[in-house]
This record gives structure tokens, C-alpha cells and sequence, in this order.
């Protein structure tokens, strides 16, 4: 069976990842779909994001990369794929996938959507808290692959905060001032 990970993946993180690593296992093909939104303005290009899906997928032989356009149902039939996998990783985001799997489910019923939970350490992880830690200087080695990271500092000008790192200047304590009790 083919499933369908769609997203902007704007970067791709290791959560992602894991997602596709772990369907990869479930799935006899899976295809990374990267969703030109309109409504959103990309850190990276379309192209950009494909190569770094592409890279850091490259050890896995049952992943394909591609990009679309409209609705994520519409392109599931047009590839002939029976599932759409999604990661969960809060409350939050099982609100909001469970009604756009319902909604998709009014458009088409031969599609079936399937949510794997975020593995625990991916838990926190999404492509815009990567961005706002960037965006400050803050390394996101740790959160993304290395070629991404990469191009993550070379978007918002900056030098692996792990070879440079931040300082800060410690403010001295404040006097004491002394009350009507001390004197």
C-alpha cells in the first residue's frame, strides 16, 4: 500500500524523520509530499526542501519525494495511495488532524488517514520553533539534520552557534539597601 506524508516540511526536523523512517517499515511506499501553501511563507523554496527531504532520506529505498498543489485528498488519488500518515504530538495537534481526517473522509472514503504518535524526544519539536531558534542565534543542530541546519544558518546569516557561541554579561547583584531595621 502507498501512503501519503504530506507537509511544508519548512525545514524538515528529526520528528519528521522519525515519521517517515517509522512508516517507511508499515508502508510498502511512501511518498514525502511537499505542500505548496499559499498561505504561507516559506523559509525555503519548494526545490530546497525537496533535496533536503531527499538527503537525509536517501538510506531509505522506499521513499519517494514530490510536491503538490490543492487538496491533499485530490493528490492521494491521483498517486493511487489507500493512506495519509500524519504524527501527532499533543492534544493539540489530535484536534485538528482528527478534523481534517474527517473532513477528507467527506471528500473521498477510500482514503484512510493514520496517525503514528511522535516518538517522546520529537515530542516539542516542529518546523517553527526550528525557525524561531534560528532566527535568535540559537543552535538547532540537535533538532534537524546536519545539511539542514546548515542552510537553516545560512538563511538567517549565522555561524553554528556551536562554533560560536553566544556570551552573555553577568549583571552584578545589587547592593543592599540597608531599612530602619539594620541601622
Amino acid at each position: 500500500m502507498i501512503a501519503i506524508y504530506p507537509g511544508s516540511f519548512d525545514p524538515i526536523t528529526l520528528g519528521h524523520l522519525d515519521i517517515i523512517q517509522r512508516g517507511s517499515r508499515l508502508f510498502e511506499q511512501v511518498i514525502v509530499a511537499v505542500l505548496r501553501n499559499p498561505n504561507k511563507i516559506p523559509l525555503f523554496t519548494v526545490q530546497q526542501r525537496i533535496e533536503q527531504i531527499r538527503l537525509a532520506t536517501r538510506h531509505l529505498t522506499n521513499i519517494e519525494i514530490d510536491s503538490f498543489n490543492g487538496l491533499t485528498v485530490n493528490y492521494a488519488q491521483k498517486r493511487q495511495a489507500g493512506v495519509l500518515l500524519r504524527g501527532l504530538r499533543a492534544i493539540s495537534d489530535f484536534e485538528v488532524e482528527l478534523q481534517m481526517a474527517h473532513t477528507n473522509k467527506t471528500i473521498s472514503t477510500q482514503i484512510e488517514t493514520v496517525f503514528l504518535a511522535t516518538s517522546n524526544e520529537y515530542s516539542f519539536l516542529s518546523s517553527s520553533v526550528v525557525k524561531e531558534i534560528a532566527r535568535f542565534g540559537g543552535s538547532v543542530d540537535h533538532l534537524v539534520p546536519p545539511h539542514v541546519a546548515l542552510d537553516i544558518y545560512k538563511c538567517y546569516n549565522h555561524n553554528s552557534p556551536m562554533e560560536n557561541p553566544i556570551t552573555t554579561e553577568a549583571t552584578p547583584p545589587l547592593k543592599s539597601i540597608p531599612t530602619d531595621l539594620e541601622a
